[in-house]
């Protein structure tokens, strides 16, 4: 945009110089002008009284030297006539071509909206007027759902399509007077003032527009049908300017978007209370990992018919030098939201085998991967490579994958289940139940072990829909020849109940808490389960483990 301002300048001499230019050729141009006129005037009279005279019949002819001047005279007139009339139409484009630069240096020009710069301008004049007249001025915060979707299956043109007919339904409902911009992107922002006294008005508009713009749009036989999530905020005292008005309203907007999409959500000031809380979680996980805040924690695995020890379950947990102990259901989406949750996981991991390696041979390792982990076609191999450095035996390691995480590429599934089961890892399907087709992911993918879901088991014994679940859990595992293993085994009657149904395994706070490496080693040496490595140099070795630096994971 720049660039065609700084050309349009340079050719057509638009801007100061231009204008003083074209005011010096002017003043030229008139000059000339009237002298000529002058000069006409002068000679004119006396050219013209010796031609009448000759006419006439009286004197001898006129000078040669005044019919020549009053002929320049007429020229002179002639060339500033031009000059002027061409000079003027010169200055109409000039004109004009500076509107088209100062349009395009304000306006998006895809879809004829404001542009970012134009809309705090704009804005900031609306704000003042606003207030001079006793209004207040609200902002809507506008991102179209999933509009990545559009260009990726119909493509940039469709997609540009969409933005337009946005616009288009922007204009269409909102006041005449409103204040329309596209920030980039799918992102809008919209403001006008209204009258404090009637703020229905506001959330009127607002249900008008997200209903208006979940209506399909068809061209060309495709038929689109996105939504969007809207926020909006109004001055406040503390929040009058342009710049604090758009970050309350975006703020908002991903309120609505954390609600489900397809509504509108007004700023409020916890919502930016748990932004921040939020922002300084991900700088304590980005900070956290390289210095070690994080560990693994163990959860007892015990084969019900016997009450033997079976093996653990790795949890995570943060220790924070700020906060304490955070809970893994405050810190895990958060490093799954921001991307560090791949390498807050192989981190865990492999403290997780240099401590499990020292166990008994007969304990199994219970790892969880995350649904954003499915996604790496290279998931496989990291483990191997994990497995590989650490020393940990492959076929005491047990892959937890939750059902949810099959929903995206299932075909990509099958192929990092079959890469790890062809290495002797164990696989698991991970809250069994909460899904919305188990069987069709049970026929589809080689599973060794179905874990029922602890909100299930927890209730079995207070609901009888969560005690037939549980039920038909256990029967399906047996007819598929897959063990089941339940989470959430609190109370003896619960573990009693299980047993009849034939579960293999359990886990719960029945058996104990989850337990740090220190206090899990404790109860395997008192079990005679933790032969550990022989001499000072295995203990040096466990010792190292615990403080694997993030450099070596992968």
């Amino acid at each position: 945009m720049n660039s065609l301002v700084g050309k349009i300048r340079t050719d057509g001499a638009i801007g100061t110089d231009g204008r003083m230019g074209s005011a010096r050729q002017d003043v030229l141009t008139g000059g000339i002008m009237v002298i000529a006129i002058l000069l006409f005037i002068g000679t004119g009279g006396q050219a013209m009284s010796g031609i009448v005279n000759r006419l006439a019949g009286y004197g001898g002819g006129q000078s040669s030297l005044l019919n020549t001047t009053l002929i320049l005279n007429i020229a002179l007139i002639l060339f500033a006539w031009r000059r002027y009339r061409d000079l003027n139409a010169e200055i109409s484009d000039r004109t004009a071509a500076e509107e088209r630069a100062q349009t395009l240096a304000a306006t998006d020009p895809l879809t004829g909206l404001l542009n970012r710069r134009s809309i705090s301008e704009e804005g900031a004049k609306l704000i003042t007027a606003a207030m001079r007249r006793g209004k207040s001025v609200t902002f809507f915060m506008l991102d179209l759902d999933h509009f990545k979707n559009v260009n990726d299956v119909h493509g940039h043109a469709i997609g540009d399509m969409v933005l337009k007919e946005t616009a288009k339904r922007l204009e269409q409902i909102l006041p005449a007077s409103t204040l329309m911009s596209r920030l980039g992107g799918d992102e809008f922002v919209c403001a006008f003032a209204f009258d404090p006294g009637n703020p229905d008005l506001v959330n009127r508009l607002a249900e008008k527009l997200v209903a208006a713009l979940a209506q399909p749009i068809v061209s060309d036989r495709i038929h689109i049908t996105i939504s969007t999530s809207m926020g909006l905020a109004r001055i406040e005292p503390g929040a009058d300017t342009v710049e604090a008005m758009m970050r309350r309203a975006d703020i908002a907007m991903y309120d609505a978007k954390k609600r489900g999409r397809n509504r509108f959500c007004w700023f409020d000031a916890s919502m930016e209370r748990e932004l921040r809380a939020r922002n300084n979680i991900e700088a304590g996980i980005r900070e956290g990992i390289p210095l070690g805040h994080f560990m693994p924690f163990y959860e007892q695995q015990v084969e019900l018919a016997t009450g033997r020890l079976k093996g653990f379950e790795m949890l995570a947990r943060w220790e924070s030098p700020t906060h304490g102990m955070i809970s893994p259901e405050i810190f895990i989406p958060i490093a799954e939201e921001c991307g560090l949750i791949t390498d807050l996981s192989f981190y865990l991991i492999r403290q997780a085998m240099e401590d499990a390696k020292l166990w008994d041979p007969s304990l199994t390792l219970s790892v969880n991967i995350s649904p954003t982990q499915l996604k790496d076609p290279w998931l496989a191999q990291k483990i191997v490579k994990l497995l590989v450095e650490t020393g940990f035996p492959a076929d005491r390691l047990e892959i937890e994958i939750t059902e949810s995480s099959l929903f995206d590429n299932l075909s990509l599934a099958q192929s990092i289940i079959g890469s790890l089961k062809n290495q002797g890892i164990q696989i698991a399907l991970d809250d069994f139940g909460t899904g919305y087709s188990s069987l069709a992911h049970l026929r589809a993918l080689p599973f060794d072990r179905i874990k029922v879901d602890r909100s299930f088991v927890s209730s079995m014994l207070t609901s009888k829909d969560s005690a037939a679940i549980v039920a038909a859990i256990a029967r399906l595992g047996e007819s598929l020849g897959m063990p089941v293993t339940a989470e959430g085994i609190e109370d003896e009657d619960i573990e009693r109940k299980l047993i009849e149904l034939g579960c293999a395994k359990g886990q719960g706070w029945y058996f104990g808490r989850p337990m740090s490496n220190a206090q899990t080693r404790a109860l395997l040496l008192d079990r005679n389960l933790y032969p550990g490595l022989p001499g000072e140099e295995g203990n040096a070795l466990h010792m190292e483990a615990n403080v694997t630096p993030l450099s070596k994971a992968v």
